[in-house]
């Protein structure tokens, strides 16, 4: 059975060019970078070439890239750095749909140090109200964390204007960009961000790297400590083949964008209308704002998710429920309650997000299946 693939805001299939790209580092490049040998230096080198190609894609210098094991890694790192700066400040703004990779650590900041979480809610079409942000910004606010794109949703926030108006109330802001970068441009000359989260097997590179962008002006405190790799930055002998992988499909990703991202924004709009015009009781979330192209979120009147995905899975057809940080949950998420999905079509949400590598046979392969398993989800009773 030739098997398709639409979770990739889960993670993405490894491009065969990162691929072939890693290799040397698993064989004749594999000195450890700290040696001050050849093979030391290859390595060295190696990671060299990698931090310019993230920087690239973000636009910005690459002294300011800290490779990290991914995008969780990251998050805390930004968090634990503006909290050891300013101690004496105990408020942190964040959104109620962010990553778990935020919200863990400040329920943790909360419940062990006291400090004050402030969660944004969202409108039902995934939307944050500025003003709200604006209003809630404190004297002791150390730290405004919000999402560049939601992972469930796909739905894009202005960072232009929340980097504006955090620069304006002299507070850091650290944006979580895992699910945006590769699929939206981001020129970090343009945006007033502090703090930058990425994972590289979001964008067709290997899991278990990943980096955080500090900008100049912010303050850096070391989360794991030991040694002096990362220019003293982040201890431990460095991921170089993940890191090599990771430099290349930030590369490519760039040359995809400088492309334009109209084949895939064409596929999820074609998938889009199909399910509309094919399926009755369809809700689109986050429809009316802008989206990642890559993504779809749909909820189904009177269906089972879980079982949708298990009948897709079988027909050989790969998608989700949710995010796959709550893949084992039969619940909705915390992503669709905040939504105010209604409970009539909470409970038979699919996520389904495409790649770069994703086809139109694809595409109607699951919009020809897609009928007669919400069907057969509806037949076996309203839940």
């Amino acid at each position: 059975m030739e098997r398709t693939y639409f979770d990739n805001n889960a993670t993405t299939p490894l491009d065969p060019v990162v691929r072939e790209t890693m290799l040397p580092y698993l064989d004749e490049h594999f000195g450890n970078p700290s040696s001050g040998h050849r093979f030391g230096e290859q390595a060295l080198a190696g990671i060299t070439n990698a931090r310019e190609q993230v920087a690239s894609l973000f636009n910005c210098p690459s002294k300011r890239i800290v490779f990290t094991s991914g995008g969780t890694e990251a998050n805390n790192t930004a968090i634990w750095s503006a909290i050891t700066a300013f101690p004496e400040k105990k408020h942190i703004i964040t959104s109620v749909v962010e990553h778990p990779s935020i919200l863990k650590p400040l329920e943790f900041l909360q419940q062990r140090f006291g400090y004050t979480i402030e969660l944004l809610p969202v409108s039902r079409d995934g939307s944050l109200d500025l003003q709200q942000l604006a209003a809630s910004i404190r004297p002791d606010t150390v730290l405004v964390t919000l999402m560049g794109a939601n992972n469930e949703s796909g739905v894009i926030w202005p960072l232009e204007e929340i980097g504006a108006l955090c620069q304006e109330e002299k507070v850091l802001f650290l944006c979580d960009v895992v699910q945006l970068v590769g699929k939206e441009p981001l020129n970090l000359e343009a945006l007033q961000i502090d703090y930058l989260s990425v994972a590289a097997h979001k964008l067709h590179g290997p899991k278990g790297s990943g980096a955080l962008y500090v900008k100049r002006t912010a303050p850096f405190t070391k989360l794991i400590m030991g040694a002096s790799q990362e220019m003293g930055h982040r201890a431990g002998t460095e991921n170089v083949t993940g890191i090599v992988g990771f430099g290349k499909a930030c590369e490519l990703a760039g040359k995809y964008l400088a492309g334009g991202k109209s084949d895939v924004l064409n596929l999820r709009n074609r998938m889009q209308e199909r399910i509309l015009q094919e399926i009755e009781d369809v809700i689109v979330n986050g429809a009316s704002e802008p989206r990642l192209s890559n993504t779809l979120n749909v909820s189904f009147k009177n269906c089972a998710s879980g079982a949708m995905v298990q009948e897709l899975d079988e027909r050989g057809i790969a998608v989700s429920a949710h995010s796959a940080c709550h893949s084992g949950d039969l619940d909705p998420s915390h992503v669709l309650r905040a939504m105010a999905v209604p409970e009539t079509h909470i409970h038979g949400t699919l996520r389904i997000s495409l790649s770069r590598f994703s086809t139109r046979q694809e595409i109607d392969l699951f919009c020809d299946i897609l009928p007669g398993i919400v069907a057969k989800s509806r037949q076996g009773g309203a839940v």
